[in-house]
């Protein structure tokens, strides 16, 4: 089957125009597996193919009356065709059209934030390239650690999106499945077989097993999948969000020409448009808390999970698409400011070196009890006073009793922070 929106805006798959054709590609692929089984004569099949169409504002007018959206279409699309769309719609019921063609337009929506996920991830992989080695603070708790590199940073977020094209992957090809298999799904009407070649003609799979409907733990898995992206969009944004503070300011959205960032401060800069990410990643998983909830139905079904998907679907595969969009420019566009990172990394005056002098110290013989309390107190010395922690060190006859001068220099190396830099780049697959 064509993609026809490979192309084009996330917003034209859910607009009723495509949703209707989805629902009259679903038709027309019945009526066609019905013609190989001799179901349809040839001149008929001709017939549908050649003027199957709809007119959206007569559906909507017959739906006003009828009450009832797939009676609505397939009576315009019988106007169209004339005496033989009887065989239109013949032995199927409702949402064998209405939950294969959903399938349908999730699978285009699906292929839309593949390409998106690619080249976010392609953004990812360049910048981790640029600042494989540049230095900056490692932080826990919000709290100083040791060196790292920014590259890392990227590297790492490079990583986790490599996981979400996987899931989305997966998640395609898990609501790329069709249904032709009647009002309760035990095919009394049409067999298998039909629905076996109707599928193969939009590009789908049968389902294994259906009620009335495809269960929706499949659309669970691919909202979920989703989530799961707009968490990974909101801890890069949140990363961004805290460097950027100005006591911080180790990197800054980029702030375009004519911007303004306060109606009341003309100074500010702020990071709006990863707060936005960070608003927005919280309706993915609302969304797809919701998608949840569709799974469990009465019986072979009941409705209550239709009105949720006509908002959620749409809804989260639209703000994906944006989201992503949105992050490529960020990230692309990115403001970093390497002397500031190397700012804060002196900020404690060499404290970023505790461990390695624990661990020095703990090679020398001394416990590591013994250790951790005679580097703890000069730290602790070093926070109180402000003096450069190498010095406090140097003058520790406790520690000078154990280590040369030119041992406790060459403690204060930044080297082993980037030593193996290059081993975690080739690991996740960075050249």
């Amino acid at each position: 089957m064509i993609q026809r929106y490979s192309r084009k805006e996330m917003a034209e798959i859910w607009k009723l125009r495509n949703r209707f054709q989805c629902m009259l590609d679903v038709e027309i692929a019945a009526c066609r597996a019905m013609n190989e089984e001799g179901m349809i004569p040839n001149e008929d099949l001709h017939n549908i193919v050649e003027k199957a169409d709809f007119d959206v504002e007569r559906i909507a007018e017959i739906e006003a009356v009828t009450k009832h959206d797939v009676i609505a279409f397939l009576t315009s699309v019988a106007e169209f065709v004339g005496p033989s769309s009887r065989f239109i719609h013949y032995g199927m019921t409702s949402s064998d059209v209405l939950d294969t063609a959903t399938s349908l337009q999730l699978k285009q929506a699906g292929e839309l934030i593949l390409r998106d996920l690619e080249k976010f991830s392609e953004i990812l992989r360049m910048k981790a390239r640029e600042y494989k080695h540049t230095l900056c603070i490692g932080r826990s708790h919000g709290i100083h650690a040791e060196p790292t590199t920014f590259g890392l940073k990227f590297a790492l977020w490079f990583d986790e999106m490599q996981r979400n094209i996987t899931r989305m992957k997966a998640a395609i090809d898990t609501i790329s499945v069709g249904q032709i298999s009647g009002a309760v799904g035990n095919y009394a009407h049409l067999s298998p077989v039909i629905e076996e070649r109707a599928c193969v003609h939009l590009g789908l799979r049968p389902v294994h097993i259906a009620t009335q409907v495809i269960q929706r733990d499949r659309i669970a898995e691919y909202l979920n999948a989703i989530a799961l992206i707009g968490s990974t969009i909101e801890k890069i944004s949140i990363e961004i969000r805290h460097l950027q503070r100005t006591e911080v300011l180790e990197v800054e959205e980029n702030f375009s020409k004519g911007q303004k960032g306060s109606s009341a401060m003309p100074h500010k800069r702020n990071p709006i448009v990863s707060e936005q990410m960070s608003g927005l990643a919280r309706l993915l998983r609302t969304n797809a808390l919701a998608s949840i909830e569709n799974n469990a139905l009465w019986h072979e079904r009941d409705i209550s999970h239709s009105s949720v998907e006509r908002i959620i679907l749409p809804d989260s595969t639209i703000l994906m698409n944006y989201m992503l969009n949105k992050m490529i420019t960020l990230v692309d566009n990115l403001l970093v400011y390497p002397e500031n990172m190397m700012k804060n990394i002196n900020l404690t005056n060499g404290l970023v070196f505790s461990q390695v002098f624990l661990l020095t110290l703990a090679k020398k013989g001394v416990s590591r009890e013994d250790s951790y309390a005679l580097v703890q107190r000069n730290a602790m010395e070093c926070w109180k006073t402000k003096r450069p922690f190498k010095e406090l060190l140097m003058a520790d006859e406790d520690i000078r009793s154990r280590l040369s001068e030119k041992e406790i220099e060459e403690i204060f190396s930044f080297d082993r922070y980037t030593e193996h830099v290059d081993f975690i780049f080739r690991r996740i697959g960075i050249s």
